[in-house]
């Protein structure tokens, strides 16, 4: 089977780093292109014509949209790279998609209004914020990782936005290790992983990112 991978990225998009971890777990080569969003390029605009955004994964020529498609594809395709992410037990593997929904809908909405947001919105949003990741906290519990002893596919959904803790704590001044310890121990046990760390960009990095979105549209 001839594998020619293409990923539409953009470096900042937690989105896409959950593409570019699930890749690295394979041990999976592709090319990235990266996408201007301020200025679309003619390709996503024709592998992504619905939602028109990153990341698009391209496979043999044809596109692979949104995330959280795009990573249990790629554990399904390449199932014998390595352990899956994906439990086999159907039931098990109907809970990870139920957290992952929880983190795509909860912890992922909630955080881009962290630091969108401004006055008593921002305080409800970082409130709303905390809680989410206190959610987190019971669902892993004692477990290394929220896929076992090893990340498997919440863990890949989840971590992304860990690059951007920086960005929302300056932007609001609160502290989520002072919150939520676990979670923070959790995502340091995350970044242990070469597959995690050579896929998340600095979080000061995304900081500067931030700011720039701040300056040219006010909010991202």
């Amino acid at each position: 089977m001839e594998n020619k991978l293409v990923l539409l990225d953009l470096w900042a998009s937690p989105f896409a780093m959950r593409v570019r971890i699930a890749l690295a777990e394979k041990g999976i080569k592709y090319e990235s292109k990266e996408e201007n969003l301020s200025e679309k390029g003619p390709l996503l605009l024709e592998m992504n014509p619905v939602h028109k955004k990153v990341p698009v994964l391209i496979h043999n020529g044809k596109p692979i949209c949104e995330s959280l498609i795009i990573v249990e594809y790629i554990d399904e395709v390449w199932h014998d790279k390595s352990t899956p992410l994906l439990p086999s037990d159907p039931y098990q593997r109907s809970q990870a998609r139920f957290w992952a929904d929880y983190v795509e809908t909860k912890v992922y909405g909630i955080g881009r209004k962290v630091w969108v947001v401004k006055g008593e919105d921002q305080e409800a949003a970082k409130k709303e914020f905390i809680e989410a990741l206190k959610t987190m906290e019971v669902e892993l519990g004692d477990k290394h990782f929220f896929g076992g002893e090893r990340i498997g596919f919440v863990d890949v959904v989840l971590v992304p936005i860990t690059s951007w803790f920086y960005t929302f704590e300056t932007f609001v001044n609160f502290s989520i290790e002072a919150e939520c310890p676990k979670f923070i121990a959790w995502s340091k046990r995350c970044l242990e992983k070469e597959s995690v760390v050579n896929s998340l960009p600095h979080p000061e990095k995304i900081y500067g990112y931030a700011l720039e979105l701040e300056k040219k549209f006010g909010s991202a």
